[in-house]
């Protein structure tokens, strides 16, 4: 299976919500923006990314594969609860972009290195609400 092949069906379980098939794509001793976190660790994150933002769904934008290597950019159009990236979202539309890079080993994410554009959030809560 190719790597791109291998990525896309990652996001589709992340969007499916089926966390107990996650170690079928990330690694147990996986790290996450260079701290070790672990496949549970891992796991966490996405429950509480699931909570913060209810209607979370990752849209593949852009996707380069490469040897062991995968760069994605994913879109989000969503409705956060509350504070998300320190701001107050409060279920207020937003729309923003996520650059990330993944390093593979033995077919599973063993590295990932993410960057959330915040500037576009907050650019979307200084818009005025529609009527």
């Amino acid at each position: 299976m190719s790597l791109a092949r291998l990525y896309r069906d990652y996001i589709a379980c992340l969007n499916s919500r089926d966390l107990s098939r996650l170690g079928e794509f990330v690694a147990a001793d996986v790290t996450y923006n260079g701290e070790p976190i672990g496949l549970e660790g891992y796991r966490r994150m996405l429950e509480e990314d699931y909570r913060a933002i209810p209607d979370l769904r990752f849209e593949v934008q852009l996707l380069v594969a490469d040897g062991s290597s995968v760069a994605a950019r994913l879109a989000f159009d969503c409705h956060p609860a509350g504070r998300f990236l320190g701001l107050d979202v409060d279920g207020r539309r937003a729309r923003f972009c996520e650059n990330v890079m993944y390093g593979y080993a033995d077919g599973k994410i063993a590295r990932v290195w993410s960057v959330i554009d915040k500037v576009a959030v907050e650019r979307c809560l200084s818009e005025p609400s529609p009527r």
